[in-house]
């Protein structure tokens, strides 16, 4: 038996420009962090030669091409996975559509634990291309890559999305003591929505080329917050994220809503310095910085909605047990 944990993440800046229509033109960058919040993959060895798949429904399969989970089809046919085999995904947030890179986290942890599974070991540069390969190549999911490196890899990083395809990926310098401090003003409230992506990044997609400008201003918004970060300006950085909330608003029509709008307000007013919809928009995770002497404000302000504790998350995915049976030779 092999389980594998894949953290989901919070998106700052640079969202938008880790899609192939920007950075096939020009450089993307993005800054983002893991959540202590996780996927988790489950494979077991089975007595028989079927195929188990166990997440929101039940499947059982002779053939890998039988499998409707399209992750997971295509996750075992990228690492060689027969059948003989049963397969179970759990998650701490309910649903997909939640804005924390949910789908990308399970493509990673998926082929983690097969790779694991098969006795091999890859690299989380390894994970995050084929994961985007999975899901942008074979798929044709209308995404960009931000997600998988940022479930590969874990921390808080910067990554750099080259016109070659190259992903340069940089840890951002807060020390634990700092990295503590600094997500200690972060919070996480439920819209009371989940919503599909596909339709929201398919239009932003299209229009890329007539965005370019807000595109480039969300761009040096990622890297102006990760300054902000080493100089531990972090109140600062609540600033640029409500500006690059406005920015974000022009990407694509279904990004907000009257709803969204009523409870952003209700933060700022409340104490928050900034904040945006975490993912695509349109529902989900609203996240806000707050400083801590007016976080108790903010959650009366925003009583009405469920509010998503978390902590910054060091680690990428990982292997948590690995009991592999052996044939005898």
């Amino acid at each position: 038996m092999i389980i594998s944990q894949t953290p989901l993440r919070i998106s700052f800046a640079g969202g938008g420009t880790d899609l192939k229509a920007f950075y096939s033109q020009e450089e993307g960058w993005v800054i983002s962090s893991a959540i202590d919040k996780f996927i988790f993959v489950i494979v077991k060895e089975r007595f028989d030669d079927k195929i188990y798949i166990n997440y929101s429904k039940k499947e059982i399969v002779d053939e890998v091409d039988q499998i409707e989970h399209d992750l997971v089809r295509e996750a075992m046919k990228k690492t060689g996975t027969k059948n003989g085999v049963e397969i179970t995904t759990l998650a701490d947030i309910p649903s997909a559509g939640s804005g924390l890179g949910s789908s990308s986290s399970v493509t990673v942890g998926l082929l983690n634990a097969l790779y694991a599974y098969n006795g091999e070991q890859v690299t989380a540069e390894q994970l995050a291309r084929e994961a985007c390969e999975i899901e942008i190549d074979i798929l044709g999911k209308p995404i960009g890559k931000q997600d998988q490196y940022i479930a590969a890899y874990g921390g808080l990083r910067f990554f750099r999305f080259r016109p070659d395809e190259q992903v340069d990926v940089e840890k951002v310098c807060l020390e634990n003591g700092n990295n503590r401090k600094f997500g200690a003003n972060l919070l996480l409230f439920y819209t009371g929505k989940t919503r599909k992506a596909d339709a929201i990044l398919t239009e932003q997609k299209e229009q890329t080329s007539n965005k370019m400008y807000f595109l480039r201003e969300i761009k040096k918004q990622a890297m102006e917050i990760k300054d902000l970060l080493c100089a531990r300006e972090y109140n600062q950085v609540g600033d640029v994220l409500r500006r690059t909330w406005q920015l974000k608003k022009e990407l694509a029509k279904k990004i907000t809503n009257g709803d969204i709008e009523e409870m952003f307000n209700s933060a700022m007013e409340a104490g928050a310095l900034g904040g945006k919809i975490s993912g695509a928009g349109g529902g989900g995770f609203l996240m806000l910085y707050c400083p801590r002497e007016k976080q108790n404000q903010l959650r009366d302000a925003l009583k009405g909605y469920r509010e998503f504790p978390f902590f910054l998350e060091k680690h990428g995915s990982r292997i948590i047990f690995n009991m592999r049976s052996y044939e005898w030779k």
